[in-house]
Parts: structure tokens; sequence; C-alpha cells
């Protein structure tokens, strides 16, 4: 078996370890967010994501949990697995319940003001309760100045996420913390 490829400092080149390869246990992942072909940049953006992590590990599992926002659904491609109606927040349960049950290894959450119902989207909430898999949630955009309802619901999804990337120039300000 070939060794790993040793790893040189930035300042000497001189070398001092090696990379280590970890097979990793996640096999499961649920994207949760817009998907195509709903005409928004998160859902380009989910759907973009799913299908890259999707080729880089072929022997994991992805599916995506759309939002719908309209009545009726979206012809999604049969990777979506689950539909969520945005303002009914029983379908946020029943999306909590549909992936437990389907043993995720982890969900990410793209996250934008908007995307989901309730109070500045505090329905995703009610999901991210009943949710038994870590989470790791995408900012799309963090607010300076939020209201009441969006600091509230953007205190909460911190702390329920289990890791955090803000997009962009985003921040996350101390007052989330």
């Amino acid at each position: 078996m070939d060794e790993p490829p040793a790893i040189a400092t930035a300042k000497s080149g001189k070398k001092v370890g090696q990379v280590v390869k970890i097979a990793s246990s996640i096999r499961t992942i649920a994207f949760l967010g817009n998907y195509l072909p709903r005409k928004c940049g998160i859902a380009t953006f989910t759907s973009d994501l799913l299908g890259a992590v999707a080729a880089r590990h072929p022997q994991s599992r992805c599916f995506a949990v759309p939002v719908n926002d309209i009545d009726g659904c979206y012809r999604y491609p049969d990777v979506v697995r689950f539909e969520i109606e945005e303002q009914d927040l029983g379908s946020y349960r029943c999306a909590a319940d549909f992936l437990n049950t389907s043993n995720v290894d982890i969900v990410s959450v793209q996250h934008e003001f908007g995307i989901f119902g309730g109070p500045a989207g505090s329905h995703l909430l009610a999901l991210l309760r009943r949710l038994t898999a870590p989470v790791v949630t995408t900012l799309h955009t963090v607010l300076l100045k939020p209201n009441a309802d969006q600091h509230r619901v953007m205190q909460e999804l911190l702390a329920r996420s289990t890791r955090l990337a803000a997009r962009g120039n985003s921040q996350i300000p101390c007052q989330y913390m």
C-alpha cells in the first residue's frame, strides 16, 4: 500500500507529517432549502451543492427536502424525497419525522429569511426541534439589524446547528451569540 504524501510547512518546506485518509462515516445527507426548478438563487445553490457532494462522495446517499412556495408542487427531479409546504407548520414537523426515519447522518440547511414559513421563518425551528441528526447551516444572509422575530429565529437556529457557514462577506455578529 502506498504511503500518504508528507505535508510540507509553509515556511521551511520541510516534511513534517503524513496526510491521514479517514473514511467518512457519513452515508446519508439531506439538503433542506429551495431546489430547482424553483427559480431562486438558493434553489440553484442547493441543487449545485447536492450534486457536488454526491459526485465527490458517490458512496453516500444524498437527497433534497425543498420548501414549496406555490399551491401544488414543482416538477422536482427524483433526488427530492419530501416536500415542505412553506406556510404549513405541520408540514415541517412531518419533514422532521421523515428525516428521522430516513436515518440521515447530517442535514444541510440553506437558510435565508423569506424561504421558510412563519414569523421570520420560525416554522423551520419546529423541524429542527424534532430532528435527531446534526445540522450544518449555511447562512446566505446575516442581518445586521434584525427585528425581534428575526433575532429570535437566528439565535435558535445558531443554537440548534452543529456547524455554521456564512456565504460571501457575511459575518455572524456577536449579538446572535
